[in-house]
Formats: C-alpha cells, structure tokens, sequence
C-alpha cells in the first residue's frame, strides 16, 4: 500500500506491507514510484492499494494496527533496500553541469562527499527534503521565463537545513536511500516555491551546502595574462579610433564575437570589450559608495534591497526578476529590518507593521550597513541575538525567502 499524509512541509509518502487482515508488518517511509509499486504487487501476486489520508494523525491511526510477530520500528521493504548509495542525475537547473555528490550510510550516519571540493559531511538527519521551486529571470532576449532549481535537503529535527545538495535527484534513488535507514522523505517538488524557499532559507547551525561543481582558480600568471589582454584591447581600440576607425573597431569587435564559438571565449571576450577591465572596478567602487550612504543594501551580484516609488525592492539574483514590496506601517507591508544571529547562522528578516515576517534573506548582512539604509528610507532596525524559539517562529511563518 502506497500512502501520503500532510506534513509539516509538504506531504510525507510512505509505503507499507500489510497482512491479510489489513495489518502492517512492515513500513518504509518515503516517496515511491507508483509504478513501479504495481509492478513489484502484480509480480508477486499481491493486492495494491493507495491511500491519501486528510490528516497526519489519521495516518498515525491507521499504520498503528500492526503485526504481532513484526517489529514495530520495522523500516526497510526488500525490494527497496538494496541501494547503497546515490547521485544527482542532472543539474540543479536546466544545463547545470552535473554535480559530483555522493550520498551513503555509515550505519545510521550520513555521509556526504563532495569529489571536486575533496571534503565530506556527516551528520544525523531526521528527513530528507526533496525539492524543487521556481523563480522568475529574464533570459539574455529580456524575456521572462521561470528558472526551476531542483535539489535535496537534509532536515534536523525541528525542520532546519542542516546540509543542501543542489541537483536533480531521482525519485526512486531518494526513496530508496531514505528507506535504507528508515527516514522519512518529505516530498516539496509540487510544493509551491515561495513555500520551497521559506523551509530553505530555514538553515541549522551548522548549515552547509555542497555543490559537487569544480571551484574555478585563477592563478596568479592568469590574473596577468587575463590583465594584460584586456589592456591590449583597451590600447588598440583606442589606437584605432584616435586615426578615425571607428568603423574598423566595430568590425574587428563583431568578428572577435564570432570567434567566441571556435575559441576559448574567456580571453576574445576580455581582448574584445576591454571596457569590462575599466568598468568593473568602477562599479564596484559606484556600489561601495551606495551602501555607505544608505541608497542599497547588499553586495554586487548577490541579494541586494533598495526602495523605488515606496517600495522596498528586493533583487535576488542578476537576472532574476525583482521582488517588490510596499513600505508602510501595516500588517502586510514592509515596516522592519531585523539584522539577526542564531548560534553562527546570520540573516535579514523584513518584518511587517504587526511583526510578522515577510521575506528571509539568510548569510552576512553587516548591522552598520542595514541600519543606514532602514535609517534613509524611513525603515524601524533591530540588530539582536534570536533565541531558538524565535528564530523557528520567524524561519516558520515567513511568507517567501532567497535560500
């Protein structure tokens, strides 16, 4: 039998063998492909039955008539328990290189290996997460189209991430993994995503996430090189144009473009638009001085807030598409910024008139810098320590977050 239940994150999936008096004599926790359920019951001549319960404790009930001669913390079904350890299948998003994570049992340890970053994770869970959300970014024609992230979390037992694993995991490979410990698989991939991200940005002390992508590392002879190409192209263009070229330029700069498809794109794209080599420091400096006055907040290429038109502006991501909402002393507009600490985890909480937590932006937000820019912009500014309670209640009931 194939059950789900609601949870506290989405619906929890289970699968349980029953006897001939509809007692359970084994139950394994965890999504299944229900297919491949009907398959395993048709072979074996067994009956095959779903149930979706209303309530969780419906489903308690139910799975509580159990077999005198089983176990009751009986977990493992033998036709899903073979399964030692398991990788990502594809990307975390469309055309995402595929991650290099590893994912295995140390008796009722997990382990987690990262190959290309050479470092492992174990810890003791209590459900994994499974997951996948949506946001909205405009593609490189301006137009809008939704970005789906997939991945795996691990939870701790108050439904904080302890681990994030970006990265299509099968279905079955999840399910039998989590069923190889008896740990429950909380199913979040037709959750919806503001959802999704609140129980992400929800992040354990400890709080890691392995990537399995290789690091780039510029050495110090390429940062000369990559310098130097860029100042070569800077020189010639301004050769060029000084002795009337300016047409030549716009050839020469169209034809180093087309060259990007037969040759290594990075040293065309620094030799043909030099100008990045001037702009970037400018930027960068333009930025500093934004947030020193209080303008913005946030770090170049990263989650960055602003206020336009009496809106509180949230950009997560370079493309993605902003978040906008209404600065005000109500319940449902934004009136706080809380600047806070859990036992090293650090984050931005925007709070409502009424207290209630509107978006979560987890990692470093200096207090200085949040407090000039809730100052200029007619924001209230908490910077303070939260207790576990409170921070569970915030991480809890917040309405969207930037895990």
């Amino acid at each position: 039998m194939l059950y789900g239940h609601p949870g506290p994150y989405g619906t929890v999936h289970g699968l349980a063998i029953l006897d001939d008096r509809g007692r359970v004599m084994l139950d394994s926790p965890g999504p299944r492909p229900r297919e491949a359920v009907e398959a395993v019951a048709a072979e074996g001549g067994l009956t095959f039955a779903f149930r979706l319960y209303r309530t969780a404790e419906k489903a308690r009930l139910a799975l509580a008539r159990r077999a005198p001669a089983v176990h009751p913390e009986s977990a493992v079904s033998p036709p899903f328990a073979e399964a030692i350890e398991v990788r990502p299948a594809a990307g975390a998003v469309k055309g995402a290189p595929l991650p290099a994570t590893v994912l295995s049992w140390d008796g009722e340890t997990m382990v987690a290996v990262d190959l290309p970053a050479d470092r492992s994770v174990r810890l003791t869970p209590a459900a994994l997460y499974h997951y996948r959300h949506g946001m909205a970014a405009t593609d490189s024609r301006g137009k809008t189209e939704t970005q789906v992230f997939t991945g795996l979390a691990v939870l701790d037992a108050d439904g904080l991430v302890l681990l994030d694993l970006p990265g299509e995991w099968r279905i079955p490979d999840v399910a039998a993994f989590a069923a190889g410990a008896g740990l429950p698989v909380v199913d979040a991939l037709d959750a919806p995503s503001d959802r999704v991200r609140a129980v992400l940005a929800g992040r354990a002390p400890g709080w890691r996430r392995l990537a399995g992508l290789p690091v780039a590392r510029r050495s110090g002879a390429k940062r000369v090189v990559v310098v130097g190409a860029g100042a070569a192209g800077l020189l010639t263009m301004a050769y060029v144009v000084s002795v009337g070229g300016t047409a030549a330029w716009r050839g020469l700069s169209a034809l180093g473009w087309m060259l990007l498809d037969v040759v290594d794109a990075k040293w065309f794209a620094v030799f043909f638009s030099p100008l990045l080599l001037v702009l970037a420091p400018a930027r960068q400096a333009l930025h500093v001085r934004q947030v020193r006055r209080g303008k913005v907040l946030g770090q170049p290429g990263g989650p960055r807030l602003s206020v336009r038109n009496g809106m509180l502006r949230i950009m997560r991501a370079p493309k993605a598409v902003p978040l906008d909402l209404l600065l005000g002393p109500g319940p449902g507009t934004a009136a706080c910024l809380l600047a806070y600490r859990y036992e090293g985890v650090r984050g931005l909480f925007v709070l409502s008139g009424a207290g209630a937590p509107l978006n979560h932006l987890p990692g470093p937000w200096h207090p200085e810098d949040v407090h000039r820019f809730a100052v200029r912009h007619g924001l209230a500014f908490e910077g303070r320590t939260l207790n576990r309670e409170e921070y569970l209640d915030l991480a809890s009931r917040v309405r969207d977050a930037l895990p």
